[in-house]
């Protein structure tokens, strides 16, 4: 156990702790713990979500109309194992809203990785080897921004669309391909900013003159350097996809009914005004929607103030 915290340091007789310390650390920052926690509790709930939906016999789309509608077809607010009540097609408002989680990380995460994996390799090419193909690729990334988020996923969702209201795709792919098309960009800003600073640097200079090639150069030397940079804004990154994906579904181009998603289930309370009797139809989607943004936001914060060396302390 003390060989793992302490490490002898060249030169001394004393031990220099390592590991643990850098542990220590982390566990000071309240708010890397707070944000650890939030995001620990959303990934819980969404992976849980199929056992809590077995345990209480509910499923995400299944309805219980006479146990939930009262007499007049308003649906109840608590009771008859409904902890939050349920919607107005009788359907477990709770048990939505943890598949709900499913559906935004199963989209959020692939989009910012997709994202992060593109804005690298253009970023890293432009950055590197400069001249006409970084122009043409700073073009290609300024073309991609001026591009409207919301009129572009309207003409994608309108060109997915088939016969007798079917689509063409699994809209959760559709959803995936719109958010990283809009992320990738902000990826290769970042990742071509970092590559022009480091390939100055001493050790890159050494790379190239002793004879070693651009591709090892880039994955040898600049990519272990710039990758915690790249890693971080992809956490900062993140929460911005869930509320884009949280955005498109509550406008109606996003996941489709039945499926639950928050933008969605926030949607169908305010369309149908039943959050007037049943509050918890927008209280849950929506509280888990703001409470998984303000978890990832308070995480990459706290990451970026302790691992980015260019933030300033």
């Amino acid at each position: 156990m003390t060989d793992l915290l302490l490490k002898p340091s060249v030169g001394t007789d004393n031990p220099t702790p390592v590991r643990g310390g850098k542990v220590r650390v982390l566990l000071r920052d309240p708010s890397l713990i707070a944000g650890a926690v939030i995001v620990g509790v959303v990934l819980l709930a969404a992976l849980t979500a199929p056992v809590v939906a077995a345990v209480i016999g509910h499923g995400p789309n299944e309805q219980f109309p006479d146990e939930t509608l009262d007499a007049t077809g308003l649906p109840i607010t608590g009771g008859h194992g409904f902890l939050f009540g349920a919607d107005g097609s009788g359907r477990d408002v709770l048990i939505r809203t943890l598949y709900g989680a499913r559906v935004s990380l199963a989209i959020g995460i692939p989009a910012t990785t997709i994202a992060m994996l593109v804005g690298a390799v253009v970023g890293l090419t432009g950055g590197y080897f400069g001249g006409r193909l970084d122009a043409a690729l700073s073009e290609l990334t300024n073309i991609a921004l001026a591009f409207p988020f919301l009129v572009t996923a309207l003409s994608v969702v309108t060109l997915n669309r088939g016969t007798a209201g079917t689509t063409l795709v699994d809209p959760i792919v559709v959803v995936i391909g719109i958010i990283a098309l809009f992320s990738w960009t902000y990826f290769a800003r970042l990742v071509r900013n970092s590559v022009l600073e480091i390939k100055s640097k001493p050790f890159v200079l050494a790379a190239i003159g002793a004879g070693s090639p651009p591709w090892r150069v880039i994955l040898r030397e600049i990519l272990p350097n710039i990758a915690p940079t790249i890693v971080i804004y992809w956490a900062v990154q993140l929460p911005v996809n869930i509320i884009a994906e949280a955005s498109l579904s509550y406008l109606g181009v996003g996941i489709r009914p039945p499926t639950p998603s928050w933008g969605t289930m926030i949607a169908n309370a305010q369309d149908t005004a039943l959050y007037q009797s049943q509050p918890l139809m927008l209280i849950a989607p929506a509280g888990a929607l703001f409470l998984t943004v303000l978890g990832f936001n308070v995480l990459s914060t706290a990451l970026r103030n302790r691992f980015d060396p260019s933030v300033v302390r």
